[in-house]
This record gives structure tokens, C-alpha cells and sequence, in this order.
């Protein structure tokens, strides 16, 4: 039954050899890989407006000259990142960059950050897609995590579908998001430039604000980058775009990079022009499409297009997180299991794990994308800073042709991004410091994780001959009384070894001694060694007595092996009417090193 259920919701296996058909389009990647960017200009404006807004809607005329400096930035970011796709077509951005060019400790931050930065993305795409949806049905407002969590179960499931599957789907709603924010732009600048939108719903530009100051612009500046991540996506899953694949995805890049940037400055004048003033039970989208089209058709198109962006945004994140964590799990940083291919040729463990981590991230915040928001800019800003720095030593020890103008483009994206992310840290410490004890606990980890796999390397290789012989096997036979299933146990015992020990495990006087008569009438030639439990545990007698054989064995070279005999009832759901004394043994000893624990299964018929 789970067999069906699973391929009812995920699809049929793929073969290996069908990997090749589950490669992306430029057309399909720019709204797998995009869907993250591109739906930040729903938020983006709005949290500018929303720190403006503390000292007065007057201050609003501000939002135009801080968007002009996040395009600015967003052209440093689309350059420098085209190089990293060119020189990195392996995948893994920032990571690789910052490992090989910068050392490992910044190559661990950088590729942590990331990671995190990913479950962030899931997290604050589907909140704002949630705060979507209950702005058009406020009644839904007291409901917002639960949607936020039915939708994260979604998109973790329709990504374990396949890469292919998902661009098919969610292809319709990027594209349709552009096409209802470009129809608000259009309509809107239309009636502006007709006279139908009165002149007075806005301050001037340069109007005096009383308040203002460097502080707080610089504050609104750094919320607004917030509309910038998810640039760096395209470049850690650079494998998942079809052949040639580093200028597929460059091309990519330039388109996701206008049609961002076109969308930022469109939303962000029409604010502004609009008069439009954050509120928390409405967004900004929202009131904007409102005061162009009514409260009509269009209205909802746009808002069912924005909730739907919002909430499949999350999909960059899961594009992305899988191809990072492969890339840091191949160089020993992450488990192993995270470069096991799933039954859709997706690297779904990662999926799994990005779809729980990010349900426990809406939990933890109850669902409120502002506080998620600045660590969500923190969180990337950092790898964009590091991506950078790792370029600009490339070039300067490699120094290629035109290597000049290249390190140019790097040098000032380094400079921007390090100096938003200094002004994150300044004005939204409060909000952001926990990053600082979290990210070193990440990389903490990464290196422990490392350790082990080379501590593991290093025992499972052969060097030299292996002389040490092991002259026989004890094999020590748990029985629970004189059954069918211990019959055969102990003659299947026998078979493997001249020394086997039947241990019985009593738990007063009068059963010891009847089972002791009772093996001494069938006479199978085998030794039987009673324990007394005072506390009634079967386990802690039993390690004891294998202590003393191990220490034994280890004098004679005997390898002792434990056979648990096993019952399996027909139907599974009978498995809770027994008791489960084989499976507490087999746990509690599968942690000794010097015993072999084996497992005889007995199936009943009926």
C-alpha cells in the first residue's frame, strides 16, 4: 500500500540513463531558478516602505533613489556571478569559489550560509505567498501557518517528482506573475501619464522630512536588497541545465537580471507615484493592482499570479539546496546520503530535508515573514560578499586575458555587497545576531563530519596482508523457551559451529529451574546458561555474560556471534500484539564491537 501511495505522488522510477531528458531548458530553468528573484519585487518595495514609514509617508519620495541603488548593485551581482558561471561550470557557486580561492573556513561559511539561506527562501517565499492569499481573504488571516505548511508539503512533493515535472508546472505562474505586474505597470503609468491618478497622493522628490536620517536610509536600503536574493542560484546548479550548460545558464542569468530589474523599478516608481503606504493586513501588490484595476477580475488575477509566485518561489531553494549539499557531501562535508540519486533522478533526501527544516522555520517564526526576512538577506549576502572576494584572488593569481577588466567587476560587487552586509548587521543587529553564534555551529559540524569519513577511510583501508586468523565461531542462542523457532535456531546454530551456548534469561527462581529440567528432557547436546534478572530486563543480564565470552574470545580468537530468533507474523499489523525482546537484544548489541548479531527469521503461516 505505501509502495502505491508512493508512486501515485512521486511517479514511476526513472533510469539512470534517462538523466540526460531531466536536464533544463533556458525557458524552464528561468522559472525553476528564478521563480526566487523575480518574486522578491512583491516584497522587496514594500520592506523599504515599511522602514520609511516610521517617520512619515512624506518620507516615501526615498524609495526611488534606494531602488536606483539596489539596480546598481544587481548589475554588479549579474556580472560578477556570469564570471563564477564561466570559471565554475561544475556547479556549487560560492562554495567552490570561496573553498578553492579563500581557503576551507570561508569555503564552509559560504557554502552554510547558502544552505541556510535556502531554507530561508522556502520559508519566507511561502509566508509572503501565504500573506498573499489571506490579503485577498482576510478570513483566512488566523490560518496563515497552516496554509504556509500544506504548501511546503506540496512543493517538497511535486519536487520529488522530478526537475522536468516541476519546471512544467511551475512555468505558467512565473510567467504569468510577469505578465499581471507588467499589466499593473502598463495600465498604471498609462493613467498617470492621461491624468487619471490625481498628482497629489505622493510628496515631491526632495521634499523635506523631519527625521530622516543616514541611518535609516541606510537601513531601508539593506531591507530592500532583500529583493536581490536568489540571484546566486543559477550559478550553484549550473548541472542541471542541458548541454552547453555554463552559457545556457549565463544566458539565463542576463535574462532573469533585466526582467528583474524592469520589474523592481516599475513596482517601486508606481508605489511611490500611487501613494501606496505598507499595512499589515494588505500588501503593497495588493493595494497597488486595487487602485489600478478595482477591486475586479484583474484584481484577483493578480493576486491569484503573486500568491502562486510567492509560494512556488520556494522552488529555487529546492533546485538549489540538493546541488549544494551533493557538492559539499562529495568533498566529505555533508552525509553521504545526500549524493544518493531518488527514484526521479532528483537528490531527493535533499528535498526531504529542506521540506522539514523549512516547516520547523514556520513554526519556530509562526509563519511572520518580517522577522524572517533580514536573516533570509543576512544569510546571502554573506556568500555574495565571499563569491566575490574568491574572484578577485583568482584573477590576481591566474591573471588570464582581460583579467584586469574582470577583476574590476569583481572588486566592485566585493565593495557593494560588503558594505550591505555591514549595514544589515549595524541596523538590524537585534534581528540578525543569533546568525553569529548559528553559522559557526554549522561549520563546527561540516568538520566533524569531515573527520569521521576520513577517520573511517583510514580503518576501512588494507595496507599490507592480513594475517589474523579466527580459529572458530561461539555462537550464543537467546531463547524465550523450548519452541519450534528455537529448534531451529539451535540446529541451524549447530550447523555453523561446534560451540553453542543456548542463554536463557529467568526473571525469578521457579521459571530458571523448570527450564532447566525442561532443555535437560529434549537433550540436543547444547549448553544451556540460565541468568536471573532481579529488575525483569532481558538485555542488561545478556551483555553482561557476553562481556565474559568477548573477553574469552578475544584470549582464544573466537569470534562470537549472537542468532536471534525471529517470528514474523503473517500480517504486519500483528507485529504489536508480541512483544519485541529480539529487536531491544539486536539494539543494544549491535553497538559491541567484537560481536556479530544475526538474524534467523521464522514465518508463520497463519
Amino acid at each position: 500500500m505505501l509502495t502505491t501511495i508512493k508512486r501515485f505522488l512521486i511517479g514511476r522510477p526513472l533510469r539512470s540513463n534517462e538523466l540526460e531528458g531531466q536536464k533544463l531548458t533556458k525557458l524552464k530553468a528561468l522559472a525553476i531558478l528564478s521563480s526566487d528573484a523575480l518574486s522578491s519585487v512583491a516584497y522587496g518595495p514594500e520592506q523599504v516602505l515599511i522602514v520609511l514609514a516610521t517617520v512619515s509617508a512624506l518620507a516615501f519620495w526615498y524609495s526611488v533613489p534606494i531602488t536606483v541603488g539596489i539596480l546598481i548593485l544587481l548589475t554588479a551581482l549579474i556580472l560578477s556571478y556570469r564570471q563564477i558561471i564561466y570559471s565554475y561550470p561544475q556547479g556549487g557557486g560560492a562554495y567552490l569559489v570561496s573553498k578553492e580561492n579563500l581557503g576551507l573556513n570561508p569555503g564552509l561559511l559560504a557554502g552554510g550560509s547558502l544552505l541556510v539561506d535556502y531554507i530561508l527562501t522556502v520559508a519566507v517565499s511561502v509566508s509572503a505567498g501565504t500573506d498573499a492569499i489571506t490579503s485577498a481573504f482576510q478570513t483566512l488571516h488566523p490560518y496563515n501557518i497552516q496554509i504556509a505548511v500544506f504548501l511546503i508539503i506540496v512543493i517538497t512533493i511535486l519536487n520529488l517528482r522530478g526537475l522536468t515535472e516541476s519546471a512544467n508546472v511551475l512555468a505558467y505562474p512565473v510567467y504569468l506573475f510577469v505578465l499581471a505586474l507588467v499589466l499593473v505597470m502598463v495600465v498604471g503609468f498609462y493613467k498617470i501619464a492621461t491624468g487619471q491618478t490625481p498628482p497629489d497622493l505622493h510628496p515631491d522628490m526632495g521634499t523635506p522630512v523631519a527625521g530622516i536620517s543616514l541611518f535609516l536610509l541606510l537601513k531601508a536600503f539593506s531591507s530592500g536588497c532583500s529583493a536581490l536574493t536568489g540571484v546566486e542560484a543559477i550559478s550553484n546548479a549550473i548541472p542541471n541545465f542541458r548541454e552547453p550548460a555554463p552559457r545556457n545558464a549565463a544566458r539565463t542569468l542576463i535574462i532573469m537580471g533585466v526582467i528583474l530589474a524592469i520589474l523592481l523599478s516599475g513596482i517601486c516608481f508606481l508605489a511611490y507615484w500611487l501613494g501606496v503606504a505598507p499595512k499589515e493586513t494588505e500588501t503593497v501588490v495588493s493595494q497597488m493592482a486595487s487602485q489600478v484595476f478595482g477591486r475586479g477580475i484583474m484584481y484577483y488575477f493578480i493576486q491569484a499570479t503573486t500568491a502562486m509566485i510567492l509560494v512556488l518561489a520556494a522552488n529555487t531553494g529546492f533546485s538549489a539546496f540538493p546541488q549544494l549539499a551533493f557538492s559539499m557531501a562529495r568533498d566529505k562535508f555533508m552525509p553521504r546520503m545526500f549524493t544518493i540519486r531518488g527514484d526521479r533522478l532528483g537528490y531527493s533526501n535533499g528535498i526531504i530535508f529542506l521540506g522539514v527544516a523549512s516547516i520547523i522555520l514556520i513554526l519556530a517564526f509562526l509563519g511572520n515573514t518580517e522577522r524572517l526576512i533580514p536573516l533570509y538577506a543576512v544569510g546571502v549576502f554573506i556568500p555574495f560578499t565571499l563569491s566575490q572576494s574568491g574572484m578577485i584572488i583568482k584573477w590576481l593569481r591566474q591573471k588570464p586575458k582581460g583579467w584586469v577588466g574582470r577583476l574590476l567587476i569583481n572588486l566592485i560587487g566585493a565593495i557593494i555587497t560588503f558594505s550591505v552586509l555591514l549595514i544589515l548587521f549595524i541596523t538590524k543587529f537585534s534581528q540578525v545576531w543569533a546568525i553569529l553564534i548559528f553559522l559557526p555551529i554549522v561549520i563546527f559540524t561540516f568538520k566533524k563530519i569531515y573527520r569521521h569519513y576520513i577517520d573511517v577511510g583510514e580503518q576501512l583501508r588494507i595496507e599490507g596482508e592480513f594475517h589474523e586468523e579466527l580459529r572458530d565461531n561461539v555462537i550464543i542462542v537467546p531463547v524465550a523457551g523450548i519452541t519450534t523457532v528455537v529448534e531451529r535456531s539451535i540446529n541451524y546454530a549447530k550447523s555453523l559451529s561446534g560451540q553453542v551456548i543456548a542463554v536463557y534469561v529467568a526473571f525469578n527462581h521457579e521459571d530458571e529451574k523448570r527450564m532447566e529440567e525442561k532443555w535437560k528432557e529434549w537433550n540436543n547436546g547444547v549448553r544451556l546458561v540460565t541468568l536471573h534478572s532481579s529488575y525483569r530486563s532481558i538485555v542488561q543480564p545478556l551483555a553482561k555474560f557476553l562481556e565474559i565470552i568477548e573477553r574469552k574470545s578475544r584470549e582464544h580468537k573466537y569470534q562470537v556471534m549472537v542468532l536471534v530468533p525471529q517470528f514474523m507474523p503473517k500480517k504486519r499489523w500483528q507485529n504489536i500484539l508480541h512483544n519485541q525482546s529480539g529487536l531491544l537484544i539486536r539494539m543494544r548489541l549491535l553497538w559491541k564491537k567484537d560481536v556479530v548479531v544475526a538474524i534467523l527469521p521464522y514465518h508463520l503461516k497463519k
